[in-house]
């Protein structure tokens, strides 16, 4: 058949070069005559415009697409139909991006740096989390449909498969939809989808960005669909060393099978991942590129730990001014931070609410506690639990068949100066979430048996703690000096628990 680079669609459009093709349309580069400017058209192709379903497909994508106007997300511009109005030849026009797909920027880098990973989820992130308000899910979220313009910016495309959660039928039962080097688990079992199922794909684009490869290989798809399924992720920390516990977690529980485990929705997994990148970029004193654009959105609380040296190379100016702001606001929240804190160092952590403060805590007020064991709990670790540093972790020792085998096991902050505290909240930062707490304290010594023994338990029966987990505390306006993390479950697939963090508030 003739290419049709040349036509002109409804008299308007001329098509000027063939730039992608896919399995139901051809992309081509065009000239808009009356506008006078570059767009994109996804032309639908012409053996397959008349299958009924397919077609409704294609008009459902620019239907969706037109519903959502985001700066992360490539726009719709025009539609319509061309030829024998018997059996049209439906096309959608799109705004172009000059630039090249993420799948190509990680090829040609074989890797992405850690900042321009996490900043290029943040931004595919929140293109997703503006779809998903719309209950529109992409379900095909993967680098080969993210577009890098030239000022660096990520831009999602191809919802071509994208149906809003109210529709029905269109897919037959069981049938998967979706690139299986990202499809999530539900998806490969042909179960319905939501939003976590983009979210679980988004954390397999970052695995991807981060290591330069995708995480499961087989033989076909099915097989690498059936990886997605029943294995777990490889320890990216394996794969990249420097990547901290703190985005590992993420990432985890990103791509958590469990759909009670995985973020509930964008919004969670933008915040945790704006919080890494600040972090990410007062760690490292300088970041690049992509990266500095996003550290400009984030919320101010985020902002305070970005430091002065980080600078873009765009809009200099721009960034120049907005750099004294951002050091005047780091400055003014050390001096704030100090005044609350002490001498406990948490830049990496901030307040979980207003009207709470945290309570100063030494690097040694932090023991192992294993009453049911003879060995311990790692205690030459437990410095880490308190030393303001997400990517240092305290573990417990590892157990067989991911089977604690007694009731329990944990670890003890002591909060003594001045005799105990009445705590609110407990927060905990693990890399290994998924596993069960419960929190319990006691007034004086430390008591050498397991709760409820000389123990009062503060918090829920039992908590399924996650990367980051706020545990309200029940102490009744009574100081306590003993602050228990009781583990009673290890997470799904897991030999032992980390914990990079624990903080008190009152």
């Amino acid at each position: 058949m003739a290419s049709p680079v040349g036509t002109l669609l409804s008299h308007r459009y001329r098509l000027d070069a063939q730039v992608g093709i896919g399995g139901m349309s051809t992309v081509y580069r065009a000239f808009d005559t009356v506008l006078e400017r570059q767009v994109a058209i996804k032309l639908m192709h012409r053996e397959i415009a008349g299958d009924s379903d397919q077609l409704e497909r294609f008009r459902r994508e620019a239907r969706a697409v037109a519903q959502l106007n985001h700066p992360h997300i490539v726009g719709v511009i025009d539609a319509g139909e061309e030829g024998d109005p018997d059996h049209p030849t439906p096309y959608i026009v799109f705004e172009y991006v000059e630039g090249e797909t993420l799948k190509q920027r990680i090829r040609r880098n074989e890797r992405l740096s850690i900042g321009e990973s996490i900043a290029y989820a943040i931004e595919i992130a929140r293109a997703l989390g503006v779809a998903h308000e719309r209950q529109i899910v992409h379900r095909d979220v993967k680098p080969q449909n993210v577009l890098i313009d030239e000022e660096g910016a990520a831009k999602v495309t191809d919802f071509g498969i994208a149906r809003t959660l109210h529709q029905e039928g269109l897919t037959a039962d069981g049938r998967v939809l979706g690139t299986t080097d990202y499809v999530s688990p539900e998806q490969a079992l042909g179960r319905p989808v939501t939003g976590q199922t983009d979210l679980y794909s988004l954390g397999i684009v970052l695995f991807e960005m981060l290591t330069g490869d995708v995480p499961f290989k087989g033989d076909n798809q099915i097989a690498v669909a059936m990886k997605h399924v029943r294995e777990d992720l490889p320890d990216i920390q394996v794969r990249r060393p420097e990547v901290s516990a703190a985005l590992a977690a993420v990432l985890d529980r990103a791509t958590a099978k469990d759909l009670d485990r995985r973020y509930p929705d964008a919004q969670s997994l933008i915040a945790d991942l704006e919080e890494v990148l600040a972090t990410e970029s007062s760690r490292t004193g300088h970041v690049t590129g992509e990266a500095t654009t996003v550290l400009r959105s984030l919320p101010a609380s985020a902002q305070k730990r970005v430091p002065l040296r980080v600078r873009s190379s765009r809009k200099a100016a721009l960034g120049t001014l907005l750099a004294l702001v951002i050091a005047t606001a780091a400055v003014l929240g050390y001096l704030s931070t100090r005044a609350e804190r002490g001498t406990g160092k948490r830049e990496n952590v901030a307040p979980p609410a207003r009207g709470l403060t945290s309570v100063p805590l030494g690097q040694r007020a932090a023991a192992d506690f294993d009453p049911l064991g003879s060995d311990g709990e790692h205690p030459e670790e437990t410095s880490a639990l308190l030393d303001g540093d997400t990517s240092t972790t305290w573990r417990t020792e590892s157990y067989d068949a991911g089977q604690l085998g007694k009731d329990g096991v944990g670890v003890i902050i002591d909060a003594s100066p001045g005799g105990g505290v009445a705590a609110k909240r407990m927060q905990i930062r693990t890399p290994t979430p998924g596993f069960e707490a419960s929190i319990w304290v006691a007034d004086e010594g430390r008591s050498q048996t397991a709760p409820p023994e000389g123990w009062t338990k503060v918090s829920s029966e039992s908590v399924t703690v996650g990367a980051r987990e706020q545990i309200d505390l029940d102490t009744a306006g009574n100081r306590y000096r003993r602050y228990l993390v009781w583990i009673t479950k290890l997470p799904p697939q897991k030999d032992a628990v980390k914990i990079s963090e624990i903080l008190l508030y009152k």
